[in-house]
């Protein structure tokens, strides 16, 4: 058992980190105390401490033998679970709940979050049990006359280090199912949960078809119809992003969609272009009443060095095709940002997704002016069960930032976004070292000098760092590397003549 003065800063990311996530867990099933490591463990995992620290007593934990922790099945050693407990100070306590209800292109949705229209969304049963779970609303996976034929396999992640899913591609395509059943489906749905939000995601291959495919939708009584202008490997050309990079082709469909409904109209953007705003604009001219943005991105993930066959593959072929998970949240973030901010689409309402795995990354596109979230990928790999971290954990931060409501948050982060020439450019902040966290592993030393601006000198003997001011340009390289959080920050300074 570790000395838990002694773990490291970022011991609770890692050993949560760690965690199989578990179906029926084991180590909450062993607790005799009516404990639940696993709420703890799968909290942390998605970054929510607040409700972590509710799941169970450190008073409890301290004077157990940990059967918990001896029921773990990991695969290398048992999860540090009375490590982890200390560690965050948790108090048994749960955070109270947070009103996250919020209006989005007129209708009153209880929270932001929705699965997105992909293969978490693409029957009854499926949807049935995330909203049960607490999602907001869900967007059913695409429909349309066309019946696709898929290929088997059809998903490939991409890992990096000892993390085997940062980015997902997949050659998925619209739903496999009749359109009759689909259209079913979506009546049962907002029969059955008529307080969640309901949505359609349709696809047509000629104006009429759009026309027709709204109009059923609506008459299946759904809330809501998304047009898909941004899948990125459908087998049939003018389809998904072929119209999306288009925007006379994304003004017509959208005015095509709109003449068979009353509902709101949401255009899906593809990130599949140098600026989405011209097609943004087009939609809305169209009759959308909001955006949603981004669908998955065009890629190839690699290849089978060995076969040169890139996965997934089919008899070693594969093609170009959607790209998602956490990997491509930073392009998402910058659409969104830049249809937040342009004025031709002021006001009109975002539905943002790309890469949000937990509330954290759910808030940043909730500041940069999105009033809906949808997800995909996280739910893929970890679940519907995420839904209660994403809530819990928005609710927490809202609340502690002194918000009233989550209308009121939306968009607040935008006025910290300039363009290049307006920022400060005449100050600096130097990286600053704790010698208590510095173990001497000489990376600030390796990057600085082969990447940076050779400001770091390194002493192999007493394995200390030391910085060089002269030279220094306040680039903190050295800090985004440190394994050990042992590089922080000084005030900002104004430069030094010449400098």
């Amino acid at each position: 058992m570790p000395d838990t003065a002694r773990i490291k800063p970022n011991f609770t990311v890692t050993e949560a980190a760690r965690c199989l996530l578990c179906e029926s867990a084991p180590c909450t099933a062993a607790c005799p105390h009516g404990q639940d490591p696993a709420g703890l463990l799968h909290a942390l995992r998605f970054e929510n401490e607040a409700g972590a620290r509710g799941c169970v007593k450190n008073e409890i934990c301290a004077g157990c033998v940990a059967p918990c922790e001896s029921a773990c099945i990991h695969y290398d050693f048992p999860l540090r679970i009375r490590a982890l407990a200390k560690s965050i100070r948790a108090d048994g306590v749960r955070p109270k709940s947070f009103d996250l209800s919020i209006d989005f292109c007129g209708i009153r949705c209880e929270n932001p979050f929705f699965l997105s229209s992909s293969v978490v969304a693409s029957n009854y049963d499926m949807c049935a049990s995330a909203l049960e779970q607490g999602w907001g609303g869900i967007v059913f996976k695409t429909i349309g006359f066309l019946k696709p034929k898929e290929i088997s396999p059809r998903f490939a992640a991409v890992g990096k280090e000892g993390t085997p899913f940062v980015g997902f591609r997949n050659l998925e395509q619209i739903a496999e199912h009749d359109l009759k059943d689909n259209l079913q489906d979506l009546r049962r749905l907002k029969q059955d949960y008529p307080n969640k939000v309901i949505v359609a995601s349709i696809m047509g291959e000629t104006d009429e078809e759009w026309t027709e495919l709204s109009r059923l939708c609506e008459q299946a009584g759904v809330d809501m119809i998304e047009c898909n202008f941004s899948c990125p490997h459908m087998s049939a050309h003018g389809l998904g992003c072929d119209v999306g990079q288009n925007p006379e082709l994304v003004k017509r469909f959208t005015a095509s969609a709109r003449r068979g409904t009353k509902l709101p109209i949401l255009a899906k953007m593809t990130p599949n272009t140098g600026n989405m705003e011209p097609a943004a604009v087009a939609a809305v001219a169209g009759g959308a009443d909001g955006i949603a943005a981004i669908n998955t991105i065009k890629s190839i993930s690699g290849f089978d060095l060995e076969t040169l066959s890139p996965p997934p593959y089919v008899h070693g072929k594969s093609s170009v095709s959607g790209y998602s998970g956490k990997a491509v949240k930073p392009i998402a973030l910058r659409f969104v940002h830049d249809l937040a901010s342009y004025k031709e689409l002021a006001g009109v309402p975002i539905s943002g997704m790309g890469g949000i795995e937990t509330w954290k990354d759910a808030a940043e596109f909730l500041a940069l002016g999105c009033t809906n979230i949808q997800v995909t990928t996280a739910v893929m790999q970890y679940g519907y069960s995420i839904i209660a971290e994403l809530n819990s954990g928005l609710g927490v931060y809202l609340e502690n930032q002194g918000y009233a409501s989550l209308s009121e948050f939306c968009g607040a982060g935008l006025e910290h976004m300039v363009s290049p020439d307006k920022l400060d450019r005449e100050t600096i902040c130097y990286p600053v070292f704790s010698r208590d966290r510095c173990v001497g592993c000489g990376r600030c030393y390796i990057s600085c000098k082969d990447g940076g601006h050779q400001a770091i000198s390194f002493d192999a003997q007493k394995r200390k760092p030391v910085m060089i001011g002269a030279k220094c340009v306040g680039c903190h390289l050295c800090r985004l590397v440190c394994p050990t959080g042992a590089i922080g920050s000084t005030a900002r300074v104004p430069k030094k003549v010449g400098a």
